[in-house]
C-alpha cells in the first residue's frame, strides 16, 4: 500500500513510559462531550424543518408546498433558500469563529476555548427556543455556530495532546462518538416533540440544545489543560507535574523533554499562519488539513444527517415515519462508531478510510438507483411500498455506518495529529474552517440541488467519495502509534517511501521494456543513447 513503508520505522522508535490512567480516561471522555453540541445541532435541524407548526410560523411558502400538497414534484417540495439558510447560517458563523478560537486556544489554552464554546451554545439555544420571528431564529443559530466553532477548534487538539500516543486514535474517536450520540438524541427529541399537541414541540427541540451546552460548560470547568498548551504558555513546572499525573509514572523525562523542545521550536516561529501557508515543509500538513475536512463533507453525509426527515418525506414517508427513520439512521451512526474505536489504533487510519470510502461509494450508487427507479426524473408524488421503503432505509443505513467507522471520526483525528506544535492551532483552524465552509455550502444548496439533480445528486456525491478514496490510497500516510511530538518525521518517511515506490516502478518498467524489445532495436537505441 502506498505510504506504508515508514510504519516499521515509526513503530520502532522510542517508547515513552506510562500507562493508561483513570485520570486520562475520565478527562478524555469529559472533553469529548464537546462533540454533543455539534451532533445535536446536526440532528435537530432536519427534524425541526420538517415539522408543520415550525414551517407555518417561519416558512409559509414551504408549508404550503409540503403540508397542503401544492407541489407535485417530490424532489422540490422543500426547496427554499431561506429555509436552508436557517440550517446553514450556523456553519458560516462557526467558520468565522474558528479563526478567533485558534488565537484563544493558543494564548489562553484549550480549556478556556471549550468553556467559551459551551457558553455561546447555551445562549444560542435560549434564543432559538424563544424565537418569535426569523431574525431572532437566525441570530440564535449564529451564536450556536460560535459555540460549535470554539468546541471543534479545541476538543480534537486537546484529545490528541493529552491521550497516550498508543491510545490517541481511540480517545479522539470519542469526539465523533459524542457527535453521533448528539445526532441520535436530537432525532429522538424530534420524534417525541412532534407528538406534542399545541404546535410548540419545535421549541422543545431547539431549546434542548441547552442540555449538551451545559454538559461541555461544566465538564470544561473540571478539566486540566494539556501539557503541550501549558508548556507553550510558560508553565513548564505545572506541565511536568500534570504529565506525571496523567501518565501514572514519575519518569516522564523523555516525553517532557520532547514536549519542551517542540514548544521551543514553535516559539521560534513568530508567524504560524504565514509559515503554515508559505514554508514548504508544512505544505503536506496544510494540504491534508484542508482536503480531509472538505472531502468529509463531500461524502454527502450531512445530506442524510441534516435532512434525514426531509429526505424521507421526499421519498413518500409520512411525518412520524420519516422522523422514526431518522432515529434508526442515528442509532446506526452511533453503533458503527464503536467499530472505529476498536479498529483505529489496531488496523490504522488508512485502512478504515479506504474501506469506508469503497462502501459509501457503492451504496450511494444503489440509493440513487432505487430513488431514480421509483420517482424517475419527474418526481411524481407516490407512496413507496413497505418492502421498497425498508430497502431504501437499509441502504442509507449501510452508507451511514460506513461513514461512521471511517471518514466521520478520522476526518477529525488525522488533521488534529499531523501538525507540529508551532503550527498546530493554525492547522486545526484550517481544518475547522474548511469543514464549516463545506458544511455551509452543502447545507445551503442541497435542497436546490435535490430539486435540480434529482436522484443524480447521490451519484454526484458518490463521485467525490471515489476521488477521495484514491487520494487516501496514494497520498495519506499512516499515523498509527506515532507520538504526536515525532509526527514531523512521518512526512520524511512517507516521501522517501513514495520516491522508492516510483523508483521501483521505473525499474520494473525498464525491465519490461528491455524484455519485450528485440536485440536489433536495443542495439539501434544504444547507439543513439549513451545511457543505454
Amino acid at each position: 500500500m502506498a505510504g506504508g513503508n515508514f510504519i516499521a520505522a515509526a513503530e520502532g522508535g522510542e517508547e515513552y513510559p506510562g500507562k493508561l490512567t483513570r485520570h486520562v480516561a475520565i478527562t478524555c471522555i469529559m472533553a469529548a462531550m464537546g462533540g454533543l453540541i455539534f451532533g445535536y445541532d446536526i440532528g435537530i435541524s432536519g427534524g425541526v424543518t420538517s415539522m408543520a407548526p415550525f414551517l407555518r410560523r417561519f416558512f409559509m411558502s414551504v408549508y404550503r408546498k409540503q403540508a397542503l400538497n401544492t407541489s407535485t414534484n417530490q424532489y422540490c417540495k422543500f426547496n427554499s433558500q431561506l429555509l436552508t439558510l436557517f440550517t446553514s447560517s450556523l456553519y458560516l458563523a462557526a467558520l468565522l469563529a474558528s479563526v478567533v478560537a485558534s488565537h484563544v486556544s493558543k494564548k489562553s489554552g484549550r480549556k478556556k476555548t471549550m468553556l467559551l464554546g459551551g457558553l455561546f451554545f447555551l445562549i444560542g439555544a435560549a434564543l432559538n427556543a424563544a424565537a418569535v420571528h426569523i431574525t431572532m431564529l437566525i441570530l440564535g443559530r449564529i451564536l450556536l455556530g460560535f459555540g460549535v466553532g470554539f468546541a471543534n477548534q479545541s476538543v480534537p487538539i486537546y484529545l490528541s495532546e493529552i491521550a497516550p500516543y498508543k491510545y490517541r486514535g481511540t480517545f479522539n474517536v470519542l469526539f465523533q462518538l459524542a457527535i453521533t450520540v448528539g445526532i441520535l438524541i436530537a432525532n429522538i427529541v424530534n420524534y417525541l416533540a412532534n407528538k406534542i399537541s399545541g404546535g410548540w414541540g419545535w421549541r422543545v427541540s431547539l431549546g434542548g440544545a441547552a442540555v449538551p451546552a451545559l454538559v461541555i460548560l461544566f465538564s470544561s470547568l473540571f478539566l486540566s489543560d494539556s501539557p503541550s498548551s501549558l508548556i507553550d504558555r510558560g508553565k513548564a513546572d505545572e506541565a511536568e507535574q500534570l504529565l506525571k499525573k496523567i501518565r501514572g509514572v514519575d519518569n516522564v523525562k523523555s516525553e517532557f523533554k520532547d514536549l519542551v523542545e517542540a514548544s521551543e521550536a514553535s516559539k521560534k516561529v513568530e508567524k504560524p499562519w504565514t509559515n503554515l501557508f508559505k514554508v514548504r515543509k508544512y505544505r503536506p500538513q496544510l494540504i491534508l488539513s484542508a482536503l480531509i475536512p472538505s472531502f468529509q463533507q463531500l461524502t454527502g453525509i450531512n445530506v442524510v444527517m441534516f435532512y434525514a426527515p426531509v429526505l424521507f418525506q421526499t421519498l413518500g414517508f409520512g411525518s412520524n415515519a420519516s422522523l422514526m427513520s431518522a432515529v434508526i439512521t442515528g442509532a446506526v451512526n452511533v453503533a458503527a462508531t464503536f467499530i472505529s474505536i476498536y479498529c483505529t489504533d489496531r488496523y490504522g487510519r488508512r485502512a478504515l478510510l479506504i474501506w469506508g470510502g469503497i462502501l459509501m461509494c457503492v451504496f450511494q450508487g444503489v440509493v440513487a438507483g432505487l430513488i431514480g427507479g421509483k420517482f424517475g426524473t419527474t418526481g411524481a408524488a407516490t407512496v413507496l411500498p413497505e418492502s421498497y421503503a425498508i430497502l431504501v432505509v437499509l441502504c442509507i443505513c449501510v452508507f451511514v455506518a460506513s461513514f461512521a467507522f471511517s471518514w466521520g471520526p478520522l476526518g477529525w483525528l488525522v488533521p488534529s495529529e499531523i501538525s507540529p506544535l508551532e503550527v498546530r492551532s493554525a492547522a486545526q483552524c484550517v481544518t475547522v474552517s474548511m469543514n464549516m465552509l463545506f458544511t455551509f455550502g452543502v447545507a445551503q444548496i442541497f435542497l436546490k440541488m435535490l430539486c435540480g439533480m434529482k436522484f443524480g445528486l447521490f451519484i454526484f456525491f458518490g463521485a467525490f467519495v471515489f476521488i477521495m478514496t484514491l487520494f487516501v490510497y496514494f497520498f495519506v500516510p499512516e499515523t498509527k502509534n506515532i507520538p504526536i511530538e515525532e509526527m514531523s518525521r512521518v512526512w520524511g518517511e512517507h516521501c522517501r517511501g513514495q520516491e522508492r515506490s516510483r523508483a521501483n516502478a521505473s525499474i520494473k518498467l525498464t525491465n519490461v521494456y528491455v524484455k519485450t524489445t528485440s536485440d536489433e532495436d536495443l542495439k539501434n537505441l544504444s547507439e543513439k543513447s549513451p545511457v543505454l
